[in-house]
């Protein structure tokens, strides 16, 4: 085992088949959710980040010179850029893909810990990462469904004041926070696009909050964000 940490050409031969195994679980996961980084992206910045600290481990050894992690460093703060580009905000205010680009993240880290050997940890994280972002998905989901703040996008038809709605959610003791209203150019029979954010005062189900607000005069369309 200690062989395979030196840089060697059964060592590098490991480095690269396990970051490529370690990425390709990853990005399946993804890719079965249709994520916009998925089987092969999440290969390549596994397979960058061992590559990196793999050159970096060879420059320190045999030219015995330079920071052993400074590219490694590099490669942590430079994934934030790859991340960002997969984190998108839709027409209606959704924020999505930051799953994705904190797995891409999380995926390079795994990647660095297999290009310097510490091959105990690439798996171990590999495999923590893995049930994180698959069977934490449901977790996630029942935390939100039980939360007494719900985040809403509405679409409004009638030509009434937005402070009936308002009115209405205060007496069904409601708190509406976080206000942005839209005008919608491109939709027929649309007066509003309303995304807000709403509070439960009293105790109701998760369905129950979003059937009233669905039931307040002039609501068209809702959904939760």
């Amino acid at each position: 085992m200690e062989a395979l940490r030196e840089i060697s050409m059964g060592s590098i031969c490991v480095r690269i088949v396990l970051s490529l195994i370690i990425g390709g679980i990853l990005g399946m996961e993804r890719g079965r959710k249709n994520r916009p980084a998925g089987f092969r992206t999440y290969m390549l910045v596994c397979l960058g980040a061992a590559m990196v600290m793999m050159t970096n481990q060879y420059v320190f050894q045999y030219y015995n010179t330079s920071d052993p992690a400074r590219m490694g460093a590099q490669v942590i703060s430079g994934i934030g850029f790859l991340g960002a580009g997969t984190i998108m905000i839709t027409g209606r205010h959704q924020i999505k893909g930051i799953t994705t680009a904190a797995g891409l993240w999380t995926a390079a880290c795994c990647g660095l810990a297999i290009g310097i050997g510490f091959y105990e940890g690439a798996v171990i994280g590999g495999i923590t990462v893995l049930i994180v972002m698959s069977a934490f998905g449901s977790m996630d989901g029942a935390i939100r469904r039980h939360s007494a703040t719900i985040e809403l996008y509405l679409e409004f038809n009638s030509k009434k004041p937005f402070s009936n709605f308002l009115i209405y959610a205060r007496q069904n003791k409601f708190e509406v926070t976080d206000i942005q209203i839209n005008k919608n150019k491109y939709v027929k029979d649309v007066d509003l696009c309303v995304v807000l954010t709403v509070r439960s005062l009293v105790r109701r189900t998760h369905d129950e909050a979003v059937a009233l607000i669905s039931n307040a005069d002039g609501v068209s369309y809702i959904e939760e964000l």
